[in-house]
């Protein structure tokens, strides 16, 4: 094997959640070495830091366990050409971004082969398969998780391991402002109730909820007529797939150009697919209802195997119902709209919420980008470290 010659990282990432991750701790990585490389897989925002991708990041950007059959193929060749990449030319450490399905199985293979490995977003050991933490132990010389909750599993199994807190949570400021948000929108002379709808970044998601929100949005708009929906398309294909369900089901919303952030400040409450989107919401202080549907024999498979009692990010950090779950056979537009209206009508009144979210917050409010570069710093220092000192 050859020893790399410069600082150089592979960091792979596989969706949208993943890019913002990476690309704040590609900035920090840069901040405390400056001459650094960065390759692998990634998205815009990462490739604007200095990421050099190898094949765009849709690529990854696949889920349920049926739908991943589909692209197996192609996956394990993207998977397959990061290996050899690694191998010909070892970098100082390869970082896996989320997508563990993905990640650890090349982590483990490139950690057998000498390189040192890295794993940013813990897998949900915690609450499903949880013999996996054997193979983490395996695959990474370091894990950086992203909230507290999930450090005890790892010092039981005598895994490396940093809490770094979320980005989203250093980013967002604990007050976000709608008027400002709405005037960036050009919705600064909307009356009435603004409702925000993300039904995800992915095509496969989109494909399952947009249908479902656009029957919502529909059920929303016959009982309060003054309403406006915004809908935040993650690039050029989800517009187009977004506005196609949106003729197709005659409903009637403001699709914006990316901007979830802005569209969701923006939003008197905000109806969206479980995952980051969630925690974002949250930090930004709005009421939510999260909904979420997979292909039927995916859900039965995950429901046998879950052992947690919530799916989103602000109930799993509360350990309590802070947000209503409507999931698959219970993700209807009636119960849908019906919830979307009570939580938007009570959140105001209820301080205790409110404060739960402001406590949240702060919880996850680390600098994480840069706790994860000082932690990988720190990692490979001690790893050369010991080098050299068998080799003395």
């Amino acid at each position: 094997m050859k020893v790399a010659s410069t600082v150089r990282y592979v960091l792979v990432a596989g969706e949208a959640s993943g890019d913002i991750l990476g690309a704040n701790l590609i900035k920090h990585l840069k901040n405390l070495q400056p001459e650094a490389i960065f390759e692998g897989i990634g998205g815009p925002l990462m490739e604007a830091e200095g990421l050099t991708s190898m094949v765009p990041m849709d690529r990854l950007s696949v889920m349920g366990l049926v739908e991943v059959l589909g692209r197996l193929r192609e996956l394990l060749g993207i998977r397959k050409r990061l290996y050899q990449t690694c191998v010909d030319n070892p970098p100082t450490a390869f970082i896996g971004i989320d997508s563990p399905d993905f990640n650890l199985p090349l982590a483990r293979k490139l950690k057998l082969a000498g390189i040192p490995t890295v794993h940013y977003v813990s897998p949900s050991v915690w609450a499903w398969r949880q013999k996996r933490i054997y193979k983490i132990k395996q695959s990474v010389d370091l894990m950086l998780a992203l909230f507290p909750f999930e450090m005890p599993i790892y010092h039981q199994h005598q895994i490396p391991v940093t809490c770094v807190g979320h980005t989203l949570a250093d980013d967002i400021p604990l007050q976000s402002d709608a008027t400002e948000a709405r005037q960036k929108l050009g919705l600064e002379k909307v009356d009435g109730p603004i409702f925000a709808i993300l039904p995800g970044s992915r095509e496969g998601e989109v494909s399952r909820l947009a249908p479902l929100f656009a029957e919502t949005i529909k059920l929303i708009k016959q009982r309060q007529q003054d309403a406006t929906f915004i809908i935040p398309a993650a690039n050029s294909a989800r517009r187009e797939q977004i506005e196609k369900i949106l003729a197709e089901t005659q409903a009637d919303a403001v699709i914006i150009d990316g901007q979830s952030r802005t569209v969701m400040a923006a939003a008197d409450a905000i109806l969206l697919a479980s995952g980051t989107a969630a925690l974002e919401a949250m930090l930004v202080k709005r009421p939510m209802v999260v909904a979420y549907k997979v292909n039927r024999l995916t859900y039965e498979i995950m429901k046998r195997m879950v052992k947690v009692p919530y799916v989103s990010l602000p109930n799993l950090l509360a350990n309590e119902t802070l947000v209503p779950e409507l999931l698959q056979d219970e993700a209807q537009p009636e119960s849908l709209a019906t919830r979307l209206l009570q939580t938007w009508q009570s959140f105001q009144q209820d301080k205790q919420i409110q404060q739960k979210y402001v406590d949240l917050h702060n919880m996850l409010r680390k600098n994480a980008g840069e706790q994860g570069a000082q932690a990988i710093v720190t990692m490979l220092a001690e790893k050369q470290a010991m080098q050299v000192e068998k080799q003395a």
